[in-house]
């Protein structure tokens, strides 16, 4: 089993393309204790925030 990221470590995160569609949670990260899955839309602005936690996410070319 591999080792997932804790959900909510960070307030700011760095992503690419290739992590596109965005979503809070995402994708490793352990969710046992985390929010509900939500989408963000990142591709016009380059940039979001999270409902349910806060987090930014900033997206890098």
């Amino acid at each position: 089993m591999s080792a997932q990221t804790q959900a909510n470590a960070k307030k700011t995160y760095e992503v690419t393309r290739k992590d596109l569609p965005l979503s809070c949670p995402m994708p490793g990260m352990a969710i046992w204790n985390s929010h509900p899955k939500v989408y963000l839309e990142i591709e016009v602005k380059g940039h979001a925030k999270c409902p349910y936690c806060g987090a930014e996410y900033i997206l890098k070319d």
